[in-house]
Parts: structure tokens; sequence; C-alpha cells
């Protein structure tokens, strides 16, 4: 994958600032190597707001005639796609938004992690951040500190007072699921030392979280923090959910999630950006989970028919692109789709492009899933005539290498597409 240009604002100093004391398997059975790409302090000045990112590109009017001619949009030409801009003729208002208020409003009621009721946000909050801080205890504890624990435990029962002075453990006092060989299944070291593959995986990608933004990367203590806080988090996950552990490529998916909570110009709900990014990613991937569990590939809410379901809108609205990838190129949909839909569309534009796209994504009444087939099928209609010009070889590259484009006209076209179906 080609890093894309980060935009400045990304790497203001008020995203870096030092933090507070108090605050490639399974991926890569269908995609070419992606270069991946959180802390707890406030802003240097907590009383400033982010910096205000740059105003998306206003789309061209549209003329009834011919589609706008910017870089691999759809021409009206003879291949031109089934695609009607004839139907839509009013003009498109694309406002600049605060990307960190509105994107975080998005993640907390869109996901459904605050209630409808305002008055409860507080309590449901509270009840959540300390429900996390319980996790962290329980499931990111050292098996000596749950021996030593449990042997303070027992020498306050027996009111040993020279056994607790030494904390340690007599050996026939130390029970078998309590020893460091023990192969049992209920053996808390047994268990440890197979989390401790999934732990070197989730590092591994932690660090090459988006290798551009001083805020996922570097050697600034502000980086680290951010990173604990994404292991932190993806450990948790993969323990509570044992069925699907964790999967290369989460790290994408969380860090937009935690990057929009840490940067809130209120302190005390960037101080808890952890526990709230945490609730979200679980809701957020609650709806795409079936996409990262192995076991489920082929059937009928697996990856590899959400696949066919993209293929099948390409064929509804552009069969001619449809039949010369799929028939004539023999293009795979597997080879780019794959990535594209597992990782929401993380790796295909840069971070801020992202983020845009995925105010569309959760705010989308039908779901997000169904929004994001649309917008990966207008990504396809909008590189159409290079694509109907290109071999299999230049066409895998340039669909696993998506060109830059204007993410206002490419959620536009995807609008269209919805428009088209319901009419």
């Amino acid at each position: 994958m080609v890093n894309k240009r980060l935009p400045d604002w990304l790497n203001s100093s008020l995203w870096s600032s030092t933090p507070s004391l108090e605050d490639d398997e399974r991926l890569s059975r269908h995609s070419t190597t992606t270069t991946t790409t959180i802390s707890y302090s406030p802003a240097v000045e907590p009383t400033l707001d982010p910096p205000t990112p740059p105003t998306p590109p206003s789309p061209t009017r549209v003329d009834p005639e011919k589609p706008p001619e910017t870089k691999d949009s759809p021409s009206n030409d003879s291949h031109s796609s089934d695609l009607s801009y004839n139907d839509i003729s009013e003009e498109v208002d694309f406002s600049t938004v605060d990307i960190s208020r509105q994107s975080q409003l998005l993640a907390e009621l869109l996901l459904g992690y605050l209630p409808p009721d305002r008055g409860l946000w507080s309590s449901e909050l509270a009840k959540r951040r300390l429900q996390y801080k319980q996790f962290k205890e329980e499931l990111l504890m050292n098996p000596s500190e749950i021996t030593w624990r449990l042997d303070k435990t027992r020498s306050c029962d027996k009111g040993d007072s020279k056994s607790e002075s030494r904390g340690l453990l007599s050996r026939s006092e130390i029970t078998h699921g309590e020893h460091p060989l023990s192969l049992g299944k209920t053996s808390i070291w047994n268990q440890f030392f197979q989390d401790t593959e999934i732990i070197e995986q989730i590092d591994r990608d932690v660090k090459r979280t988006h290798p551009g933004m001083h805020f996922f990367s570097g050697d600034s203590q502000f980086a680290e923090c951010n990173q604990e806080a994404l292991k932190n988090i993806l450990i948790i996950f993969a323990k509570l959910n044992p069925g699907i552990k964790y999967v290369q490529g989460m790290n994408e998916i969380l860090a937009p999630l935690f990057y929009i909570f840490r940067n809130d110009p209120e302190e005390e709900y960037a101080a808890s950006a952890e526990a709230d990014t945490f609730f979200c990613f679980v809701e957020l991937l609650s709806g795409f989970r079936d996409h990262f569990c192995q076991q489920l590939d082929n059937s009928v809410v697996g990856i590899r028919s959400t696949i066919t379901k993209l293929s099948q809108l390409l064929k509804e609205h552009d069969e001619e692109l449809w039949r010369h990838l799929e028939v004539t190129t023999k293009v795979n949909p597997q080879f780019y789709a794959f990535r594209w839909i597992t990782l929401l569309l993380t790796q295909e534009f840069n971070f801020s492009d992202s983020l845009h796209i995925w105010d569309t994504l959760l705010s989308d009444p039908e779901g997000p899933q169904e929004t994001l087939l649309r917008i990966c099928c207008a990504m396809l209609i909008l590189i159409r005539r290079r694509l109907l010009a290109g071999d299999f070889t230049s066409n895998l590259k340039l669909l696993q290498n998506y060109p830059p484009t204007n993410i206002s006209h490419l959620l536009y076209v995807a609008n269209t597409l919805r428009v088209q179906s319901i009419g």
C-alpha cells in the first residue's frame, strides 16, 4: 500500500504535546502487505479547540449533460456507466465540519454508546468507565500479581504477618492451577503463555499504526501512551472475545475512534478516551465481526458473501465494467475488496479522508455495511476508464493502490447508487 501524503494539520503540535502523569497472517491471504497506519493528556492549552481541518473540496456543480471531469471520474462517452447523473440535478452542499466534534457525536450516539435520553449520559458514562477499569484490573494482570494477591489474601485470612511480609508461597501452598509449569486448562500461567503470541502480534501492529502521524508514532511520551492505550483495548477485546480474539488489521479500525475521543476539547472526555473508545470499538465491530471469523468465511454472513454482494452491486450499476474485471481480465474481487471491506477503507485513503468517509458510514440509517458497499462500488466506477483500458496486472495494481480522489465527489456518486436502487 502506498502511503498517502498526510495533511499538515494532522501533525500539528497540538496533537503531540507532552502528556501529564495523571492522565499478517489472515489479511495476507488475500491482499498485499499493508503499511499500518493513543495517551492521556489534554492538548498544550486545554481551553484551545483542535485545529479545524481543511474544508473538503467542494464538488463542481454537476452538469446534467456531463459529469465533472475530475481525475478518474466517469465520463459521458461510449464507455460511460449505467449510472445516470441526470436523475440528480440539485447541487450537493458539503459544509465544513468540525471533525472532532461531529465524529465524536457520531461515535457516541450512532454506535449506541450513549442512550437517546441525555439525562442518562453522565450515569452511563460513569458506569462504562468503571467497568473498563475493572476489565483492565482483571485481564491485564500478570500471573505473578495474581499469585501475590492470592498469597496476600491467604496470609490475611491466617493472620500470618510473616508470610505476608515475605510475599512468597511455600511450595505446599501453590495449587496446580497457579504453578508456572501447569498445562491445565484452568491454569492462569498456561493461559498467560497462550496469550503471549497474540499480545506480541498486537504490539507489532500497534507500533506500525499510521507511522507518519506524531499522534500514533515516534519516541515521544505522548505517542507511547497512545500506543499503550491501543494495546490495552485490543488485548482486552481479544480476551473477552475468544471466538475471534485478535485479527491483524483491527488496530486500523480502532485508530480513528481513539483519535477522535483523545482529541476532544473537553479535558474530562479526553482523559477517558481509552474507556470510551473501547466500548465504541466493540459496538462498531459487532456489525462486522463475522468478517474476522475465519470459520464463517463461506457462510451467508462471512466476508466472501459480502464481497459477492459488492460484485452484484457493480453488475447492477455497471455491467460493462463488471464483465471486464471479472470475466475478461479475471480480477477476483477478493484480491482488493477483502482489505477495503474488513478495514473499512482506512488503508485506501489518508487519515482525514477516512474520517470523512466514516462520518457517512456511521450516520446512514441503513447501517454501515450497505453504505460501505456502495462507496466501494463508487470507487470502481470513478476509475472505470482506466480499468476498462487495463489488463489483469495493471488493474490489480490500481485497485490495491487506489489513486487519490475527491472524497466529497466519491460520496456523492455512492449516494446516487442508493437513489437509483430505490428508484
